[in-house]
């Protein structure tokens, strides 16, 4: 560190400098740059160093500031599977694969239970997520490549193979690996699932990689190659094809033809169409030859995705928020990405793409773990404001294995050409745990701010629209939905038959001090499952806890104890009121008309902002200090529980 005298003129000059620095945004630091240069011409004193360095410090903020960045001042505490993030409003998170290795029939028909890295696609009215499973763990074979689709985002087919396992010839090795293949088979690894051409045909693509031990690397560059087939309109599939080779292989030792063999002209037209596309072949980068010239980009960059800004350019990303422009349409890139300033996440993949609205928004884990899965949106595409929650729950990992990594991860929505929902809302897909698949759908605008309180009677809400202010977590075997209760009116359902899961449904209000909860809920049993319903905070926080246990009691969580309220009863319904006060940290609950509980917070909170049912206690584990690969199963995973079921007929909030 050193001084440099600065005449009286010069400190003025730095000064106004500074100060024209802070004031103006980002997007106008190239301008400052200019000022400073034409202001310098008015000093008659030498350039000086310290002249020179604002200079340099302003052409590199500017340079800095024209690429994807982070200026909000939200950050991740991973002590929480939230991230004590604050949940965007209208997300519905659903699990539309449950691996199930006792039950195979309850789940893919293989019992497979490593299921990762889903794509997404719309086409033909319909949604598309292609998944690679392998037995138990990642890179140990067999693998193979499957498909769900669903008609309106809700009810999902059973999984379908679609490019199936893959015999590796024996005696195959690989450059610089010891092992020889014997009675080995290949397994998956792929970064790019569909393309639709302009023809509107739908391709769907997989790779078949080698893994000769459980740490080697499918996406070396040594695989096999790249196979396509076409999507029909009537949900079934075309013959399968290698659409390209990796190095020693081609025609005569692959179990498949080459595309061009298909005596469909349409289909090889699309082929040819997709590897014309430089955006498209980035995506093939990690599992093609190290040099192939079909690749604009040879560099070590892995899941790459773009999306184009107002201009033209084309930003691309891949995993630890490494992010470049190209301003050719992707047939070249700068010599070198950079790491998205301010961005945190680690090496699970980041997405991000455009908005109905106008906007942009990346979905991606914000910390060096995979939870919580966050979002944030920019303005323009490069300055990313905000950050928020998209699914903060962590599913208990229920089958051990190789490289499996605990929580919601490796997002992917759907990539510009393979359509677009009539909805509006963003859709994205991840697996949970290398285990399970899951899609999110993300009201758009995005917001985690309730403008107005809740008032909901459910039966008299127009049919489809009752969720729609409404947060969901909706595994297969615990699933929310709109149903009918007990008395034959459409209530919010949250039911439950999976030991591991819980069904979760939060309202997010406006903050409030001084609140009157106003609901109705029917138990459908008293001797089996619990619900718990919570006051939280913005971040999550609780500070009422009511249950309803498994014997029947409705109970308050009171500090270390809790206080029993109740004999509840089955089909019974209950009209709760709740009124608490965060100043004097007490509150009342009044049921049926009477009061039955006063009682103080179980923690301080300054505010309440959400309101949580759920069907199982306070998930903790894992936190940032568990062990990274889990090597147990759970107890039974694949068994159902008796079924529970509660129903909630109407909500409202107010201030008071």
């Amino acid at each position: 560190m050193f001084h440099i005298y600065q005449p009286q003129s010069t400190q003025r000059f730095t000064q106004s400098t500074q100060r024209l620095f802070h004031s103006v945004p980002f997007a106008s630091l190239s301008l400052c740059a200019l000022w400073l240069k034409i202001r310098l011409r008015h000093f008659t004193f030498k350039v000086s160093i310290v002249s020179f360095a604002l200079l340099t410090v302003v052409s590199s903020l500017a340079m800095a500031q024209d690429t994807v960045h982070y200026t909000g001042n939200t950050v991740v505490d991973v002590d929480y599977h939230h991230g004590r993030l604050s949940p965007v409003i209208g997300v519905h998170s659903m699990q539309i694969f449950r691996a199930n290795r006792e039950h195979p029939e309850m789940a893919d028909g293989f019992g497979f239970t490593y299921n990762h890295q889903p794509m997404l696609a719309y086409w033909n009215n319909t949604f598309y997520v292609e998944y690679l499973s392998d037995k138990v763990g990642e890179s140990v074979p067999p693998g193979q490549t499957l498909v769900i689709t669903s008609k309106d985002g809700k009810i999902w087919s059973k999984p379908e193979v679609i490019f199936p396992q893959y015999k590796i010839p024996d005696g195959t090795t690989k450059e610089g690996h010891p092992g020889v293949a014997r009675d080995l088979y290949a397994v998956m690894h792929q970064r790019m699932g569909f393309y639709t051409a302009k023809s509107k045909r739908l391709l769907a693509l997989g790779f078949y990689g080698i893994c000769l031990d459980a740490h080697d690397d499918p996406n070396d560059g040594l695989g096999i190659g790249r196979v396509v087939r076409e999507v029909y309109s009537n949900g079934k599939y075309g013959s399968i094809y290698f659409i390209h080779y990796n190095p020693k292989w081609n025609e005569q030792n692959t179990s498949y033809p080459f595309y061009t063999k298909s005596k469909d002209k349409g289909f090889v037209q699309a082929c040819d169409e997709l590897m014309a596309n430089p955006l498209m072949m980035m995506q093939w980068q990690e599992e093609t030859d190290r040099k192939d010239p079909l690749i604009p980009l040879h560099k070590d960059y892995k899941a790459f995705n773009f999306y184009h800004l107002p201009d033209g350019r084309v930003v691309g990303l891949w995993k630890y928020a490494l992010t470049a422009i190209s301003t050719d349409n992707g047939k070249t890139w700068p010599a070198n990405a950079s790491r998205a300033p301010r961005f945190v996440t680690s090496n699970a993949k980041i997405w991000g793409q455009s908005t109905s609205d106008g906007k942009y928004a990346t979905v991606y884990n914000p910390s060096e773990f995979r939870w919580p899965l966050g979002i944030s949106v920019s303005q323009d595409g490069l300055n990313y404001t905000n950050l928020l929650l998209v699914n903060g729950e962590i599913s208990p990992m229920r089958y051990g294995g190789n490289y499996k990594s605990y929580g919601p991860q490796y997002t992917r929505g759907i990539e510009e050409g393979n359509g677009v929902i009539p909805d509006g809302k963003l859709w994205v897909t991840y697996s949970m745990n290398k285990e399970d698949i899951w899609v999110s759908s993300i009201a758009v605008p995005v917001t985690d701010s309730a403008t107005e309180h809740a008032n909901e009677v459910f039966d008299e809400l127009p049919a489809g629209k009752e969720l729609e202010k409404w947060n969901t977590y909706s595994p297969l075997w615990a699933p929310v939905n709109i149903d009918k209760g007990p008395d034959g009116s459409r209530c919010l359902s949250l039911k439950d038959w999976d030991r591991y899961e819980y069904a979760r449904a939060e309202r997010v209000i406006p903050e409030t001090k001084k609140l009157l909860a106003d609901f109705t809920i029917i138990p459908g049993q008293n001797n089996t499952g619990m619900m718990d319903i919570e006051f939280q905070d913005k971040f999550g926080d609780a500070a009422i806890r009511l249950t309803l246990d498994s014997t029947g009691v409705l109970r308050s969580k009171t500090g270390y104890r809790s206080k029993n309220i109740l004999k509840y009863e089955a089909n019974k319904a209950y009209h709760i009121t709740v009124k608490l006060n965060t100043d004097t940290r007490f509150y009342t609950v009044n049921i049926n008309g009477k009061d039955v509980l006063t009682n103080l917070f179980f923690a301080p909170v300054l505010n309440i902002k959400r309101v949580v049912f759920r069907t199982g206690e306070t998930r903790r584990f894992p936190d940032a200090d568990t062990p990274t690969d889990q090597d147990f199963d759970l107890k039974n995973p694949g068994e159902p529980v008796p079924a529970a079921a509660f129903y909630i007929k109407s909500f409202k909030t107010s201030a008071y």
